[in-house]
């Protein structure tokens, strides 16, 4: 990667990194997970910048690779690490708003690609022809989840 690219690269995902994490977040209920899902989503932007660069709509990419990555994480429960102690509490600058519990409640009592669907059509505010397209199913799918 070239200068130019790499700083175009840059300011691309620091521009959009704190919503990729949220985001995260709101499909994995874990903040520790959504931080893994979001450097996952960050390494494969890097590798493939060029193709995301010349995308139609970069950020359609990016949404897309996120919810892969959660996916393909629900698919291998294995290759999770298992940590032995209580990981600390989030701190202050990451915590969630008060009236987000009912949200998050909802939310984990879906199947993954229902919340997947939630998350991208009302989180990200996608149409239903980009969902679907993003997920890889029919225009009709999403509206049926």
């Amino acid at each position: 990667m070239n200068k130019s690219d790499e700083i175009e690269f840059r300011a691309f995902v620091r521009a959009r990194m704190d919503r990729w994490r949220r985001a995260a977040y709101l499909l994995c209920h874990d903040w520790h997970l959504a931080d893994d899902l979001t450097a996952v989503v960050i390494g494969k932007l890097y590798q493939n910048w060029r193709r995301v660069a010349a995308a139609n709509n970069p950020d359609a990419y990016a949404q897309r690779m996120l919810t892969h990555s959660w996916l393909d994480e629900r698919r291998r429960p294995w290759r999770r690490e298992h940590p032995t102690d209580s990981p600390p509490e989030p701190s202050g600058a990451y915590a969630e708003p008060a009236d987000s519990g009912d949200v998050i409640e909802l939310l984990a009592g879906l199947a993954p690609k229902q919340r997947a669907v939630i998350v991208l059509r009302f989180y990200f505010g996608q149409s239903v022809e980009e969902t679907a397209e993003l997920l890889g199913i029919s225009a009709g799918t999403p509206k049926g989840r």
